[in-house]
């Protein structure tokens, strides 16, 4: 079972599910179970999908596309979401393009100590992550003030803001519904590899 509820596979498709499984296929072609456990209400996998590509994988995004998935991974581990992690850490991995620096970012991002891999603006941003999706309710202008601080402009921060809400909602959606990737090929850049 890849999910506590029912998800309708396409042969089974009405065409209107049929129109927004077509929007969520991923570049192999497949549906991932994240998207598919919206198929009784094809509305909301519409929504998930434009917010999900207009989070990481929009052209007008400034940030480094390695970083945004470091990030995406550890607010994954944060909230012990191993549907999100398997994906976002194999395309943080695939990016960074260095077995070696990836195993150093991997420990960091497991043990919850993003300063045995980064500093400046890139640690600002992962303890921005991290504060984000555990203290929410402690945020304060000054956080954003630290971002700036280190050169990051706005755009950039409201990137980083996105990338962080958005992978809260999402763990919360896999974690709640018990969505596993039995039957997703895991990574977006798999294909590739």
């Amino acid at each position: 079972m890849a999910a506590w509820i029912r998800m309708i596979p396409d042969d089974k498709a009405d065409p209107g599910l049929r129109d927004a499984l077509n929007l969520a296929r991923t570049p192999h072609g497949t549906v991932d179970n994240v998207m598919r456990v919206h198929s009784l209400r094809p509305n909301t996998m519409i929504g998930h999908v434009k917010l999900y590509r207009a989070c990481l994988h929009d052209d007008a995004n400034t940030l480094p596309t390695w970083l945004q998935e470091v990030m995406s991974a550890y607010v994954s581990v944060l909230n012990e979401c191993p549907y999100s992690y398997a994906n976002h850490w194999a395309n943080a991995a695939h990016l960074i393009g260095d077995p070696a620096r990836a195993g150093v970012v991997e420990a960091a991002l497991q043990a919850r100590r993003p300063q045995d891999a980064f500093a400046g603006r890139e640690l600002a941003l992962l303890r921005y992550t991290e504060k984000l999706t555990l203290h929410p309710a402690q945020m304060v202008q000054g956080d954003v003030q630290a971002l700036r601080d280190t050169g990051l402009d706005d755009g950039e921060i409201l990137e980083a803001n996105q990338i962080v809400g958005y992978f809260n909602y999402v763990n919360r959606l896999l974690n709640g519904l018990g969505v596993t990737t039995d039957g997703d090929v895991v990574g977006y850049y798999a294909a590739e590899t």
